[in-house]
């Protein structure tokens, strides 16, 4: 696993990791990780089609009925 080398945090910062990390049960190494993994990953995944269809409600809506056209493709010509 990667390791992260900060520097120079106050006295501060350290004091209120250590307390945060104390009343989530944790160290404070592994509360500094859970405060990273939560800034930086987010919690639910962005589903492209909600985000789209959520855009489209005040125009009337996405119509996804969409039917593929399964005619068969020709060949490319290169003349």
């Amino acid at each position: 696993m990667p390791t992260i080398l900060v520097r120079n945090i106050s006295s501060a910062t350290k004091r209120a990791l250590r307390a945060q990390a104390r009343g989530n049960a944790r160290s404070t190494e592994a509360e500094i990780r859970a405060i990273l993994d939560g800034a930086v990953r987010p919690a639910a995944r962005l589903r492209l089609g909600s985000a789209l269809a959520k855009l489209a409600a005040p125009l009337g809506g996405l119509d996804l009925k969409i039917t593929r056209d399964k005619t068969p493709v020709g060949s490319a010509g290169f003349e």
